[in-house]
């Protein structure tokens, strides 16, 4: 069969350069008006039995070409089983050596959340009795922003993820927390949906999951930089989230993301804020803290520099909660590699991880309760 490459479906992002018999050539595409890119998505087919190299040419020039050091991609025949595959980055260029036993593969930087699978999820929650949906707008493409609440507690807890589109391990965090809090035999879920009404938008860019975008929206925009001053032009997506915060309120908050290049789970706060206090920072403290006990899979000694007191980036979402609601918010990151203290050989950071490490940041809310509701009362 001869080799043949495609990108044309949702999620995908790869351009084809040459096929020289088994060597084939490619390239990541921008995002749109946007010079990020290092998402990739695609299919490779006629290679069965064959010992074939893909070479991903433009990577030097990547967003973040530390991300690929020490990377290897995944490969799946069915596009639910994902397996890493042999990768190396040298000289500016990923190459992937792999014999497909399929004349049909696909290919990704991680597990791709589409927005197929998006659609079914919040089908699926919609439709328990204990939530309550709506979209809280539209996207600049006329998609949905989808918005489930669930619980009637006092404490307002947000959730949200995948305002960096590439970063699909998000969604797969937010698929396990849905999973477990709408799992009515479940104690921890129990406990919490008395104590707390979630508020959760499972994926905060979805014009950019679709067209297989690394950190931008429809019009090259990233959102996690417009929580300042978001506007119907540029940013819809914030706007509408940052506008129902403002009428329910944030006490706690989750924004949930990926990172290239750093090989761990790791939380990152808001110290920098013009209003910081001990009480908030404390309450934060005590997450990370009860989360490393917790899971395995987290740690606190790796993560980004802490920004200086009156420096924090008030365009981001985490820093821009915690200063306008008083609220203990939070990014979760977790790698595009493998959690490096926990290798997995086979399958590196997974959809399983992910899912699972959101049943763990629930266990950890549950323990820092009575920290919340004596910050609320108080």
């Amino acid at each position: 069969m001869t080799l043949s490459v495609s990108s044309a479906f949702d999620g995908g992002n790869i351009r084809l350069v040459a096929i020289e018999g088994d060597r084939i050539d490619l390239e990541i595409a921008n995002d749109h008006q946007s010079d990020f890119y290092q998402w990739f998505y695609f299919r490779l087919t006629g290679a069965g039995g064959r010992p074939v190299e893909m070479r991903i040419l433009n990577c030097a020039g990547a967003a973040y070409p530390l991300g690929w050091e020490n990377y290897r991609a995944l490969m799946s025949y069915d596009r639910e089983e994902w397996e890493r595959v042999d990768s190396d980055f040298a000289d500016g260029i990923l190459t992937i050596r792999v014999t497909p036993a399929s004349n049909s593969a696909w290919f990704a930087y991680f597990a791709p959340y589409t927005m197929e699978r998006h659609h079914d999820l919040i089908a699926e929650a919609a439709a328990h009795p204990a939530v309550h949906y709506r979209s809280l707008g539209k996207t600049l493409d006329g998609q949905d922003m989808d918005y489930l609440r669930i619980g009637e507690g006092p404490l307002q807890v947000w959730l949200y993820a995948r305002q960096h589109p590439g970063e699909s391990m998000a969604e797969w965090w937010m698929e396990g927390a849905l999973e477990r809090l709408l799992d009515d035999g479940d104690p921890v879920a129990r406990r919490l949906t008395e104590a707390a009404t979630f508020h959760i938008v499972p994926n905060m860019n979805p014009d950019g999951s679709k067209r297989g975008h690394l950190r931008t929206n429809a019009v090259g925009t990233n959102l996690n930089r417009e929580w300042h001053e978001p506007t119907a032009e540029r940013s819809p997506e914030v706007l509408c989230v940052r506008n129902e915060m403002d009428r329910t309120g944030v006490d706690f908050a989750m924004d949930v993301h990926g990172d290239e290049a750093i090989p761990a789970n790791f939380l990152a706060g808001f110290e920098g804020i013009p209003s910081w206090n001990k009480a908030q920072q404390g309450v934060f403290d005590s997450f990370a803290k009860a989360l490393e006990r917790i899971s395995p899979d987290f740690q606190t000694s790796r993560g980004y520099e802490v920004a200086r007191p009156g420096q924090a980036n008030m365009s981001m979402s985490t820093s821009q909660l915690a200063e306008r609601f008083g609220a203990v918010s939070m990014t979760l990151e977790m790698p595009f590699k493998d959690n490096e203290d926990l290798p997995d050989p086979v399958y590196g950071w997974s959809p399983q991880r992910s899912r699972l490490l959101a049943r763990s940041c629930l266990d950890a809310l549950l323990a820092i309760l009575p920290e919340l509701k004596a910050r609320k009362q108080g």
